[in-house]
């Protein structure tokens, strides 16, 4: 029953995915690497944070990647006053959805509901789309309201999808160009996005690590529960024929 509930969870992201018609690559994301969720905060306050919040952390919760209190009040605090404030985004929703046609959501749970996978290809996905309002659409989620927040470390890139004769014959093929390029090389540039969805899965759930390594212990005291209890029923029952 468990394992057809979770098939339930994830037919919206299967079909999110099939809708696009673009493969999503796998995320090599690792929220133990503490470095990695450093760099990805960073980014995120930098990058993402003027539209985006992720109101569900708590900036003092950001020392629980490694980060003093001063770091964070010097290099990641650009929309609140004090540590225990959530992190919001610098400008209000009906603001946002004047100017963009619809509010940025909040991020504090989208690598949950999305998948980090999904999320990792969709930031390297982007491209110059004149015919877009923004200019830019993307191959995993077609027709995006969102421009290309990282589109000066990335660069610019055009697409060109090839379908093949018959226009059913299978999946599409996906053509890449580049127009200019960004501030940081393609190996670079997936580093950062790693960095990014890292943070953001991070954030989804901070206790994500400690459960699990709690969840291994549990596994075996039970483990040795189980033996104990194994050879107390033998001591019970061994007089009786």
């Amino acid at each position: 029953m468990r394992k057809i509930l979770l098939a339930l969870l994830f037919v919206p992201l299967v079909a999110l995915a099939s809708e696009a018609g673009y493969r999503l690559d796998r995320s090599p994301n690792d929220i133990r690497d503490l470095t990695s969720l450093q760099a990805g905060a960073r980014t995120f306050a930098n990058y993402c944070l003027g539209c985006h919040s992720v109101q569900y952390m708590r900036y003092s919760g950001l020392k629980e990647i490694g980060l003093t209190e001063a770091q964070i009040r010097d290099n990641l605090m650009f929309t609140a006053e004090k540590i225990g404030e959530p992190i919001r985004t610098g400008f209000a929703a009906k603001d946002a959805k004047q100017w963009f046609g619809v509010a940025p959501p909040d991020l504090s749970v989208v690598a949950r509901s999305r998948g980090a996978d999904w999320l990792y290809t969709y930031l390297r996905t982007f491209y110059r789309d004149p015919k877009a309002v923004s200019g830019w659409n993307n191959a995993v989620y077609p027709n995006v309201a969102m421009p290309h927040a990282l589109y000066m470390l990335q660069g610019e890139r055009g697409l060109e999808v090839v379908h093949k004769e018959g226009g059913h014959g299978g999946a599409p093929e996906y053509k890449w160009t580049e127009i200019s390029k960004g501030a940081l090389s393609a190996a670079e540039y997936d580093a950062t996005v790693r960095d990014l969805v890292n943070f953001l899965a991070y954030v989804g759930e901070p206790h994500a690590a400690d459960r699990k390594s709690i969840g291994i212990v549990v596994l075996f005291v039970l483990g040795v529960l189980f033996i104990f209890a194994y050879l107390l029923k033998k001591e019970y029952w061994k007089d009786v024929h």
